[in-house]
């Protein structure tokens, strides 16, 4: 049975307003009594990915990305902390392998479930471009720049699109720059939902 708290951390519309999550990830997070602040997180991130994977699409129509993936990815990313919640409030990485195993016993592809492990691991070899994309959304969701990590992603438009590396470098940062723009809202509604571990069934 689902709290109110959990209920309202997934419906409720925020200021700006945000997407709501995929009908299967909102009910995962109903059968794992996901605390509602990580509830309101994930959402935030997600609305996040979306409107960067729409502005991608219209200024680089040329880029390959799997949107479903990464909207899946960036709805799930830190499904761990169910299982680590004092990561909710403070640092740490154990959520990632930890969300990973997760949503794999929940029966989630591995092809979905490796967002919770990549989202962090955006350095090492392997990482494609939807992971890179759900590690953008994870940080400029809060205002937060890294400009390693968009360095990669300018890399992969450069070299899809035959473009300049400075000219890419500035349309990303002009979609990141208005994205980031709300991140205060975001941060403040998610900080209206309380820290509440629940049970991992």
């Amino acid at each position: 049975m689902i709290t109110d708290a959990l209920h309202r951390a997934l419906t409720a519309p925020g200021d700006p307003p945000l997407r709501p999550l995929p009908d299967e990830v909102a009910a995962l997070l109903v059968t794992l009594h996901a605390p509602p602040r990580l509830a309101a997180h994930l959402r935030a991130v997600h609305d996040v990915a979306a409107q960067l994977t729409t502005a991608l699409a219209e200024r680089f129509p040329q880029l390959t990305v799997d949107r479903a993936a990464v909207l899946f990815g960036a709805a799930t990313h830190d499904i761990g902390k169910v299982v680590h919640p004092a990561e909710l409030s403070g640092p740490g990485s154990a959520h990632e392998i930890a969300g990973r195993e997760l949503l794999l016993r929940h029966g989630v592809p591995a092809t979905l479930a490796r967002f919770a492990a990549t989202h962090a691991a955006w350095r090492e070899d392997g990482i494609d471009v939807d992971d890179l994309l759900v590690g953008v959304a994870d940080k400029v969701w809060k205002g937060k720049r890294v400009g390693d990590l968009e360095d990669l992603v300018v890399d992969r438009l450069a070299a899809v699109t035959g473009r300049e590396r400075w000219s890419v470098f500035l349309e990303l940062d002009e979609i990141l720059d208005r994205i980031a723009a709300d991140a205060d809202r975001r941060l403040a509604f998610q900080a209206t939902h309380p820290v509440r571990a629940g049970r991992v069934p």
